[in-house]
């Protein structure tokens, strides 16, 4: 029998991982104005993201709205479907998603530490407490009349470095498990300094942490997973929107 050529995935993942780190650093390291540095970051990640995630996935910097006309306040990082939420609403180059669309929101920042943490929890709240429609899907076998009820979005962090020390150590883990409901992290990446995932089987809450070199392994991977675990978004109830309307 012919041997069987093999390729080490763990040092693919790994050179990924650098390339990624080196990004980050440029950005870190020679763009001064905190603005501008920030900017660079999260379209570092929107774009690493839109690289590789599968395709089905949009990611883009918006704000999520739902058919009452309520907004959440500016994501960084949204990824979102399209297949069933057929339209994103665009004004003076602001993206606007319906919250129907909407897999995961993260925040974008330098540091991990206490005050990004409670300001991203913030961000993640004002996308869950949307309100979230759910219609009927019609495919070529017939039509699914059971909507599908939404499920709860992934909400996470994504940072440079962290500003604790040890990084995710015992002041990480109890501001962590302290988030509740539509403020709860489920995911993050501080890139120089480690990942983690909020795990809650049945009721128990833990803190799955990566290994010390295997930081954006960890996160991707992890992120897959929790995308996986949700399915296809509903489909939008699309006459709510268009209620807005007069003539409709």
């Amino acid at each position: 029998m012919k041997k069987k050529n093999t390729l080490d995935i763990k040092e693919l993942f790994l050179n990924l991982q650098e390339e990624m780190k080196q990004s980050l650093r440029i950005c870190r390291n020679h763009i001064d104005h905190p603005g501008s540095k920030g900017d660079a970051s999260e379209n570092e990640w929107i774009n690493w993201l839109k690289e590789y995630l599968p395709k089905r996935y949009m990611v883009d910097k918006a704000f999520v709205i739902d058919h009452e006309g309520f907004v959440s306040e500016q994501i960084d990082v949204v990824i979102y479907d399209r297949q069933y939420s057929p339209f994103v609403f665009h004004h003076l180059g602001i993206k606007y998603i319906p919250a129907e669309s909407v897999y995961a929101v993260f925040e974008v920042k330098q540091e991990m530490d206490k005050g990004n943490i409670e300001y991203t929890a913030g961000k993640i709240e004002s996308v869950r407490e949307l309100t979230r429609t759910s219609a009927p899907i019609v495919h070529a076998g017939g039509t699914i009349s059971n909507p599908k009820k939404p499920f709860e979005i992934i909400g996470g962090i994504l940072t440079t470095e962290s500003g604790w020390n040890p990084p995710l150590g015992e002041s990480f883990e109890s501001l962590i498990l302290s988030l509740k409901g539509h403020q709860s992290i489920n995911i993050g990446c501080s890139i120089t300094d480690g990942s983690f995932r909020v795990l809650n089987e049945q009721g128990r809450v833990t803190i799955q942490k990566c290994k010390e070199d295997e930081v954006l392994i960890f996160f991707f991977l992890n992120l897959l997973i929790e995308l996986q675990n949700r399915g296809t978004a509903p489909a939008m109830d699309i006459l709510e929107y268009a209620k807005a309307l007069e003539s409709i």
